[in-house]
């Protein structure tokens, strides 16, 4: 029982004495100082344990940091992502802006063109189509009384003719464009004069129209520009109509058979004008009042 007491007895001062000896090494700076037998054995002890403890310590140190880091770097790369997602939209905004800029730019500049024109903007919100039916709805930038469902005014953008008025809704106006089945204008070749008549195809797939009328000897050649004659008082002369891809000849016959797609691209028509009145369409007034 004795025996067993003074063990338990060592163990403890061992345990208490073993800590103290371990700081007392580790707090030397010099260690030639530690020349005692007990420091000697306590250093010879301690070497492994603290070269261990260091290479441990250096392991997990690298560890930690690496993994902090890697967590900043995912950080990192969500925000750039997130960054670059918000540019990339800030971009087409932008690029969205410059296209309605250049399109307004330019309907402006169809304004000066027809300084003697009263127009009305407005904007397309649908088009509809079907075999012998083409038309699109346009909603007036400013209300006006002088839009009516039998007006039939001329309606314009920077590339050409788009088409004329029909039924009105409050604002909204639906307008019957060059290709439906039902349309119809009087135009020249700008290159050589020659007169033709405007119609549209009707066509379900694509936007096409026919012009009849072209004599046989007239000179016409496809990439020809058709542009409004002016007469009919509906359209202002000169505004681009159609551009002919296909002629046909023939040995007998009064007229050619000639194809053309309109100058307007439907598929991105956004903003027209309306011509409410125009000039020449007050000449020919004026010319029909004169006794």
């Amino acid at each position: 029982m004795n025996l067993k007491r003074y063990r338990d007895a060592a163990v403890v001062l061992l345990a208490l004495a073993l800590p103290f000896g371990f700081l007392r090494v580790s707090m030397q700076s010099d260690p030639s100082k530690l020349t005692s037998p007990a420091d000697k054995l306590m250093v010879r002890f301690i070497t492994p344990i603290q070269f261990a403890a260091a290479t441990l310590a250096r392991g997990v140190s690298g560890y930690i940091s690496d993994y902090v880091y890697l967590v900043d770097v995912k950080k990192d790369n969500a925000d750039l992502a997130a960054e670059n997602a918000r540019l990339e939209a800030r971009v087409r905004e932008l690029e969205h802006f410059e296209a309605e800029n250049r399109r307004l730019r330019a309907l402006l500049e169809v304004r000066k063109r027809n300084v003697t024109a009263d127009v009305v903007s407005a904007e397309v919100i649908s088009k509809d189509t079907s075999e012998f039916f083409r038309v699109a709805h346009v909603t007036l930038d400013r209300p006006t009384s002088d839009i009516k469902a039998d007006s039939q005014f001329p309606v314009i953008t920077m590339d050409g003719v788009v088409g004329i008025t029909g039924d009105v809704a409050g604002g909204t106006v639906e307008v019957q464009l060059v290709v439906d089945a039902g349309f119809a204008v009087d135009v020249v070749v700008e290159r050589t004069g020659a007169r033709g008549f405007v119609r549209g195809a009707g066509n379900e797939r694509e936007y096409r129209c026919r012009v009849e009328y072209v004599k046989r000897d007239d000179e016409v050649e496809v990439g020809d520009v058709l542009v409004t004659s002016g007469w009919g008082r509906r359209f202002p002369p000169g505004v681009p109509v159609a551009r002919v891809t296909e002629v046909v000849r023939r040995d007998f016959g009064i007229y050619q058979t000639v194809q053309a797609e309109p100058t307007v691209d439907f598929s991105r028509l956004r903003e027209v004008l309306i011509v409410v009145s125009h000039g020449g369409q007050a000449k020919l007034e004026e010319a029909d009042g004169a006794p």
